[in-house]
């Protein structure tokens, strides 16, 4: 009973994780955008001013497809690391950050909350890089995966932050409106 297992069994346990993890965030993840309108479609989002360094929709599609993979796939890493004192703390770390993740589309483009949305960013940056530090700490490999994906929310909330301070007024825009009054 108390054998060790193999690299195989080991790679294999990992492998039957990931194809858990992976497809799970990256749905979730896309649910969410999805169920929110999120994107260049949504029109309210459409009329905003958006600063120079907004990249074009497609960019947001891959990145947050990779970002999410790379985040399955760390989560698998710690998930394999059975027996580890950190990894009850590495997986609720990790499902705070994701659920944090998970609200800020429709946050900032169902409720149309600029300001907050910023400020959930750096909400899910503290605990991302709250998870990354526990998931190294189990697995070095499992926190290197989720360094692009703090690069990417730094880049996010200087984006959110930009078209907040562009457009003051973003929570009481109305597409299409000629006034965002309501006379009475």
């Amino acid at each position: 009973m108390g054998e060790i297992a193999s690299r195989s069994q080991i790679g294999f346990s990992l492998f039957r994780r990931a194809v858990i993890t992976i497809p799970l965030v990256l749905l979730l993840g896309i649910a969410s955008g999805r169920l929110a309108g999120s994107g260049y479609d949504n029109n309210w989002f459409a009329v905003l001013r958006k600063p120079e360094a907004m990249p074009p929709g497609a960019v947001f599609g891959l990145a947050w497809t990779l970002l999410y993979i790379l985040q399955g796939l760390a989560l698998a890493i710690v998930l394999n690391a059975r027996g580890n004192r950190l990894r009850a703390l590495a997986i609720t770390l990790f499902v705070v950050q994701l659920a944090l993740n998970l609200a800020w589309s429709p946050l900032f483009f169902a409720m149309h909350q600029v300001m907050a949305a910023f400020w959930l960013i750096a909400g899910i940056f503290v605990a991302a890089l709250a998870t990354t530090v526990v998931f190294g700490q189990i697995r070095s490999l499992a926190g290197w995966l989720m360094v692009p994906y703090l690069a990417w929310l730094c880049f996010a909330a200087a984006l959110n932050h930009d078209i907040a301070r562009m457009n003051p007024d973003a929570e009481r825009l109305v597409p299409g409106a000629s006034s965002t009054q309501i006379d009475g």
